[in-house]
């Protein structure tokens, strides 16, 4: 396939955005907002990649994931990421079939944060619903740095209520960062050892600016792991 300018390519999972709502998920900040990164984001829809069978990890995707980051490459993106966050059990599969850099979740930057931070600290790692998160996801073997990440959702708020409808209804930015700093507030007040805040949930970087503010903590999500990338490249 011939290139085009160069692009961001997202990996999206099925039905993929709802119908007649792209504007809505392309708030300021978003990773599917061509202005965050100042270049055009191509979005690919991985085949069979239902949020069930993602959130399982099952093994036939693995494929489905490989061929849609090598349609994004040959359109012309110069890094892949994706549009779920639990797309990171594909990883290095990905990885090892194109040749770009991948960045399929925020969730490669912990070994980073665990190691900037002091041993005494924690990082509170967000995401959408904290009881469908896997274990695995984490990628840390060590028990003492496993103690040191602990775990919030916004299950039960609003992104979470509209998300969970079929199709999805839109959710504003004011509600997405109270769901948030609802979250956060009760993490940190079981951890008051959190130093740094990790979202894994690609719904929630619009979000992020607020965040800082309103805790004084530094936050990370896969915005933050792209820009860097890409500011590594040109």
């Amino acid at each position: 396939m011939m290139k085009t300018e160069r692009s961001i390519g997202v990996l999206d999972v099925e039905p993929g955005l709802p119908a007649g709502s792209e504007n809505s998920y392309r708030l300021a900040g978003s990773m599917i907002n061509a202005d965050t990164f100042g270049l055009p984001v191509l979005l690919d829809t991985v085949e069979g990649a239902s949020i069930d069978l993602l959130m399982r990890g099952e093994a036939s995707l693995e494929a489905s994931y490989i061929a849609a980051a090598r349609r994004l490459e040959g359109r012309g993106a110069v890094l892949i990421s994706s549009y779920c966050g639990g797309a990171i059990q594909y990883q290095d599969a990905i990885a090892k079939a194109v040749n770009i850099p991948v960045l399929t979740s925020s969730l490669i930057l912990l070994p980073l944060l665990l190691r900037q931070l002091s041993p005494s600290a924690k990082i509170g790692v967000m995401t959408f619903d904290a009881r469908a998160f896997r274990e695995d996801w984490l990628g840390i073997g060590n028990p003492a740095e496993r103690r040191r990440v602990v775990i919030g959702g916004v299950e039960g708020g609003k992104l979470f209520h509209n998300e969970s409808k079929c199709p999805p209804e839109t959710t504003t930015l004011a509600d997405i960062e109270k769901d948030i700093a609802t979250s956060v507030a009760h993490l940190r007040a079981a951890n008051p050892e959190i130093a740094a805040l990790l979202f894994s949930c690609t719904l929630f970087p619009p979000a992020a600016p607020s965040i800082r503010r309103s805790t004084g903590l530094p936050v990370y999500d896969v915005v933050t792991l792209c820009q860097a990338t890409l500011r590594s490249l040109f």
